[in-house]
């Protein structure tokens, strides 16, 4: 961390679960389930305090032609672990393993084809996943080099790989770390969890083919194991909606700036208050209709890779640098939509 309280991105490793989950599971599970998520709530910070180095140079794929690696930690957490698929390979009959490649290929083809760019990096940088990490591990996540998948518990989360709109998500965070660079704290951190969520579940969008008032909008469908009262980890229509199960407590997550939560945890409530720009770009993407990647995406995308964005921007600058860029790549109606749906979050 820089200067202790604020890390940079290339410096965090980005976990699915954000803690006050595993906190509340801690709190209110059997026996089981809290040693589960105490050894993984404190292998998360873990990651925070040694974080992951890239000490070789990436391996580079061709504009347009995905490249995969897929790997099987076989429930060790040596990273990362015995090569199961590479690009080309048949399908084996472990599905974690074909998930991830499916899906590291769609968030791929995604970004290629609605943005031109060339995977995470715009570079080219060949994407690996490792599968079947640690022994029923409830996370997953992006260490700067690649996707880590935990199997779950069957109790509380299914495996890892099974939600698109996740893969999508931690893959994002690497764009992010290549264009942005937003510190992770406070409000840039929650635009930086924002913006994950936003292309996580425009990549779950693009691959169902489905317009923005098709769309689910919520982040982890299919996470969640059956019994658990929920439709996921986050509702970007409706922020604070998502679950509300005796385990898991009420999703906390605030829809306005009204209820905006001032914290210490989690890097000031990064993974918190990202529902006010989600349910932002939720209202802009419905206001613009349409391919929600094709206008509000791309608005987004074209703030993202604006290189005057502070790293440390908060909502109301961040939002004034999407409206400006609504009305550079479209036109004044599309920035006053935009505009209007940051107003009625209370950002602008």
């Amino acid at each position: 961390m820089s200067d202790g309280k604020t890390p940079r991105p290339s410096q965090v490793p980005y976990s699915v679960i954000p803690p006050y989950i595993l906190r509340r599971i801690i709190e209110h599970g059997s026996d089981p389930q809290r040693t589960r998520a105490q050894q993984t709530l404190t292998h998360v910070r873990t990651l925070m305090a040694e974080p992951f180095a890239r000490t070789e140079a990436p391996d580079l794929a061709a504009p347009g032609q995905v490249q995969r690696k897929i790997f099987d930690a076989q429930n060790e957490t040596a990273l990362p672990g015995q090569l199961a698929r590479s690009e080309g390979q048949s399908a084996t009959d472990d599905v974690a393993v074909t998930e991830a490649y499916d899906y590291l290929g769609v968030t791929y083809d995604f970004f290629w084809q609605a943005f031109q760019r060339n995977s995470l990096d715009a570079k080219g940088l060949v994407l690996s996943g490792t599968v079947h990490y640690d022994k029923n591990y409830q996370n997953a996540f992006w260490n700067g080099a690649q996707m880590v998948f935990g199997d779950g518990d069957g109790e509380i989360f299914n495996r890892f790989t099974i939600a698109i709109d996740v893969v999508g998500h931690e893959l994002a965070h690497g764009v992010t770390e290549s264009e942005a660079g937003l510190i992770y704290f406070q409000q840039a951190g929650a635009l930086n969890e924002s913006l994950s969520d936003v292309f996580g579940s425009l990549v779950k969008q693009f691959q169902r083919k489905q317009t923005a008032d098709q769309a689910d909008w919520i982040i982890g469908e299919g996470l969640l194991a059956r019994g658990i009262n929920g439709k996921g980890l986050r509702s970007m229509s409706a922020p604070g909606t998502a679950y509300d199960d005796p385990l898991l407590g009420k999703d906390p997550q605030p829809a306005h700036m009204n209820e905006y939560i001032q914290t210490r945890d989690d890097n000031g409530g990064v993974h918190l208050n990202s529902g006010i720009p989600n349910r932002a770009f939720y209202l802009a993407a419905i206001a613009l209709g349409g391919y929600a990647w094709e206008r509000a995406g791309y608005v987004w995308y074209d703030t993202l890779c604006d290189k005057t964005l502070p790293q440390d921007a908060d909502f109301a600058t961040f939002a004034q640098f999407t409206v400006r860029h609504a009305e550079r790549r479209f036109d004044s109606a599309t920035a006053q939509a935009v505009q209007a749906a940051w107003q009625q979050v209370g950002v602008m």
